[in-house]
């Protein structure tokens, strides 16, 4: 019996020990189950209407893409923080050299050339970086390098002493022009030198003439004036100038014992392009120290370089068009007579005892050009008056139809080569359009004040009526003495008349 129990016991015992003991099987499926269970939501299975996101997809590709993102992500990041950076450091560095101190050739605005692109853009010849190697100006080229080589052969020297030169003074020429110069550093100090000699030939050859250096009488573009003419315009426009002091070095290289400044031989070779009569800057005063370019120098020519007036209002800079003054026909409506000032400077227009004077003025071809170009200097560089932008603005207000044009021409204030008053008129009312102008900081503002108070003055006006009316001419003169004789006959009748009625026996 007792034998029994035992096997019974050892029997329920290993019944027991099976239970305890999972299976394989039954295991796995614990685990997935408590797996399930600890996964985030994020991670679920979306529903299957719903298109995943390409990030999403790269996402749940495999393990080793997901780190593979990562590292192109913290790549990225880094890249972009370097960029900002960099970015930061240059500010620095500009920030320390001042490198657009020397900032003084400027790329025309787009809203100034808007339906203006001739007046900027030059036709045959192109100096300095912003028009070099364009189609139509490539022409010029072979003529550029033959004005080098014969420099060359005449003074006995070595294109690497030009070449030395511009090199070692060619981040202060990069820096003399708006924006980043995309070009290497020789193809940048070939262009200088190639175009400063070409320069300096020009005013050389301008000056003691083109034979004398060299060049045949028959030169295909030396000896064409009208050639001659076009290059002398392209040269004066705003984007194709040359640094004056690279044109001094040259100079200084091809010439040694040149007495005469650069400056000196740019106002002499643009003479025939001066709107007035003489330079009111003796050539003697002007020398190359401080100044920029030959468009500066030419500018400087134009105008007094006296003290001018101060500004009433600072900052007051509008881009609406301004009136200085009224028209030439108003202003005779309102007694204003006009005469031609004694001299020929811009600045020097006065008005005294009712009349203005007014300069000379000469208009050609090239007029709309050259003032356009000037202008666009004075909005641009920082350090320049407005004197030239008030000059034409002045005349612009003056001139609102061909009969103004007429009467100034009859006072010997404008002298024209257009082909009608209309296309002065034209001209000077397309000028000013885009320009900002602060009217209170315009030399000619205390001037056109005065002029416009007398206008407003009714007397003026009703004595100006009077004498354009009845006084034009001697005939009208006659017949207004005449008209008052008899009226005062007619009323010394009528009184003797009334007189006697009252007094009969006098």
């Amino acid at each position: 019996m007792t034998r029994v129990f035992n096997i019974l016991s050892r029997v329920k015992k290993s019944l027991g020990s099976r239970r305890k003991k999972p299976s394989p099987s039954s295991s796995t499926e614990v685990v997935n189950q408590h797996h399930q269970q600890q996964q985030p939501q994020d991670d679920q299975v979306p529903e299957p209407q719903q298109e995943p996101s390409e990030a999403l997809q790269t996402g749940v590709e495999n393990d080793g893409g997901k780190v593979g993102s990562k590292d192109e992500s913290r790549s990225s990041e880094s890249e972009w923080v370097i960029s900002i950076k960099m970015n930061l450091e240059q500010a620095r560095q500009d920030n320390e050299a001042c490198s657009w101190a020397n900032l003084s050739i400027y790329q025309i605005p787009q809203h100034l050339r808007d339906g203006r692109e001739k007046a900027y853009v030059p036709d045959i010849v192109c100096l300095g970086p912003y028009h070099h190697n364009e189609p139509h100006l490539r022409k010029m080229d072979q003529h550029k390098w033959r004005c080098l080589q014969c420099m060359l052969a005449r003074n006995k020297h070595n294109i690497g002493l030009y070449l030395d030169f511009v090199k070692n003074v060619e981040k202060a020429a990069r820096a003399c022009y708006e924006g980043p110069i995309d070009m290497t550093s020789e193809k940048f100090v070939e262009m200088m030198v190639l175009d400063g000699c070409f320069v300096i030939e020009l005013f050389r050859g301008f000056t003691e003439g083109f034979t004398e250096l060299g060049y045949p009488h028959n030169d295909p573009v030396f000896s064409m004036q009208e050639s001659l003419h076009t290059i002398q315009r392209d040269m004066i426009m705003l984007e194709n100038q040359i640094p004056l002091f690279i044109l001094k070095g040259l100079l200084r290289l091809s010439k040694p014992d040149m007495k005469k400044h650069v400056a000196n031989l740019a106002l002499e070779f643009f003479s025939p392009l001066k709107p007035t009569g003489d330079s009111s800057l003796e050539l003697a005063q002007l020398s190359d120290h401080g100044r920029l370019h030959c468009l500066e120098v030419f500018r400087l020519s134009l105008l007094d370089l006296g003290p001018k007036p101060q500004s009433r209002e600072q900052n007051r800079r509008l881009k609406t068009p301004q009136q200085l003054i009224h028209s030439v026909t108003e202003l005779r409506e309102a007694g204003i007579r006009f005469k031609k000032s004694e001299t020929d400077g811009l600045w020097d227009i006065k008005f005294k005892d009712g009349t203005l004077w007014i300069p000379r003025l000469l208009i050609h071809d090239g007029t709309r050009s050259l003032f356009l170009n000037l202008m666009a200097f004075e909005q641009s560089h920082i350090d320049c008056s407005n004197d030239i932008t008030s000059y034409v603005i002045f005349m612009d207000n003056l001139i609102n139809s061909a009969e103004d044009v007429r009467y100034l021409h009859k006072c010997k204030i404008i002298e024209h080569w257009l082909g009608s008053n209309a296309e002065v008129a034209d001209l000077f009312n397309g000028l000013c359009q885009e320009v900002v102008f602060d009217i209170n900081n315009s030399y000619l503002s205390e001037l056109s004040k005065k002029v416009n108070q007398h206008y407003q003055r009714r007397w003026n006006a009703w004595r100006a009526s009077l004498k354009h009316n009845y006084f034009s001419n001697p005939w009208s003169i006659i017949s207004f003495i005449a008209a008052l004789f008899l009226l005062v006959l007619t009323l010394a009748q009528t009184f003797y008349a009334v007189y006697g009625y009252y007094e009969p026996g006098s």
